[in-house]
């Protein structure tokens, strides 16, 4: 699908999203948001998601893992860094790891890095509301709800209103 001037509608790829995971629900499984928008993104699918696998004793996290990019410098600490919260033991876990817009990988590559210091995980899955392509990295989700080409002189940003509704707006890149 290729950006007109019309953008994704966010909730309706929530659902999408929701969908295309239950399939890797499985004992032992832990969702894991990518903060900002991959947290909210998690925080929103994974009562449903737990609702519909009850006897999967699903776990929820969240990764904050700007200290581990490789262009810490260049970018530094956002206004509204969190520190991480994994609630539970990683070792030989199935962790589905959340985010908002997939562009280059190296988010992911930190977000892998961060949750490797807190165990050994069984297995990592990617899944991502957009697939924007661009990768810099050999990464790449295994669950997208849309894949969308984006001009690489702009950026696709999720943001969260006042309700907790998701929207997604086009900004140029800096």
């Amino acid at each position: 699908m290729t950006l007109n001037t019309q953008l994704p509608n966010a909730e309706a790829l929530l659902l999408t999203l929701e969908q295309k995971l239950s399939p890797f629900i499985q004992p032992k499984t832990a969702i894991v948001g990518i903060h900002s928008g991959g947290a909210w993104i998690a925080e929103r699918i994974f009562p449903t998601l737990q609702a519909s696998h009850p006897d999967c004793s699903l776990e929820l996290g969240m990764l904050d893992s700007s200290f581990y990019r490789d262009d810490y410098n260049q970018r530094g600490l956002h206004a509204d860094t969190r520190p991480s919260q994994i609630p539970f033991d990683v070792e030989e876990r199935h962790i589905i790891l959340i985010d908002d817009v997939f562009y280059t990988g190296r988010t992911i590559r930190a977000a892998m890095n961060e949750l490797f210091d807190y165990g050994r995980p069984a297995s990592i899955t990617l899944a991502v509301l957009v697939d924007r392509g661009g990768r810099e990295l050999p990464i790449c989700p295994q669950v997208a709800a849309l894949q969308l080409d984006i001009p690489f002189d702009q950026k696709l940003q999720l943001s969260r209103d006042e309700h907790h509704q998701l929207q997604f707006s086009l900004e140029a890149s800096a």
